[in-house]
């Protein structure tokens, strides 16, 4: 049985804000810097869609546990500037914004105090502000299905019934692990074919949600 849709869950970084391509080019900067030479390739591979306990994890293994933290602490001197200088919201999603009537949320492997930044920085942050989800809120992060399904649980509504919007291989893959539909978004920087799969709507323009999650719906 097809539920209707209840609830649309938003991604953060690449979906709402476009901060991928800082993001990836701080991270590429830093492994240059700390011994770990990384394409942007790389990044998206290894850090694209993972929280940031999951992502020092990682760099923890090929290094070691103090270069993991002078790796944060770099990378959160370097994201700020570069928000601060740079950021723009994701094209079209305002107009996407508007036009949604469904309910929405946020969740996002970034911290609150990230998303209060570069939501607050883009002026997005009022349309949802007390809907706001972090992976510091749940036990295991993207692609494991807890944050969306927290999300879902305290906006009261079904898994079945909510569609997530992302555009990382790992959180469409936690939203399938979810039981939930995911729309990934196709015009940044993570190719097509790594989004799609089951119960998974690929589309390249923001601007074409709304009538996505009517169709689909």
């Amino acid at each position: 049985m097809i539920h209707p849709i209840e609830l649309v869950i938003f991604d953060c970084d690449g979906v709402l804000v476009d901060s991928e391509p800082l993001a990836v080019r701080a991270n590429v900067r830093i492994g240059a810097e700390l011994g770990w030479p990384l394409t942007e390739q790389d990044v998206l591979n290894l850090f694209v869609g993972r929280s940031a306990v999951s992502v020092e994890a990682e760099i923890a293994s090929r290094l070691d546990e103090e270069a993991a933290a002078v790796w944060a602490a770099r990378f959160e001197e370097l994201h700020r500037t570069a928000v601060d200088a740079e950021l723009t919201e994701v094209a079209g999603i305002s107009e996407a914004l508007a036009a949604i009537t469904l309910p929405t949320c946020v969740a996002s492997s970034g911290t609150h105090h990230k998303m209060r930044h570069t939501l607050g920085v883009t002026g997005l942050y009022p349309h949802f502000e007390g809907r706001i989800f972090s992976a510091t809120e749940v036990a295991h992060g993207k692609p494991a299905p807890d944050l969306f399904l927290h999300a879902a649980a305290t906006m009261g509504v079904a898994p079945a019934a909510c569609a997530v919007v992302e555009d990382s291989k790992y959180g469409v893959q936690a939203a399938r692990a979810a039981g939930m539909r995911s729309f990934g978004y196709a015009g940044g920087l993570t190719p097509a074919d790594w989004l799609a799969g089951p119960d998974t709507v690929v589309f390249d323009d923001m601007r074409k949600l709304p009538a996505l999650l009517a169709e689909f719906g």
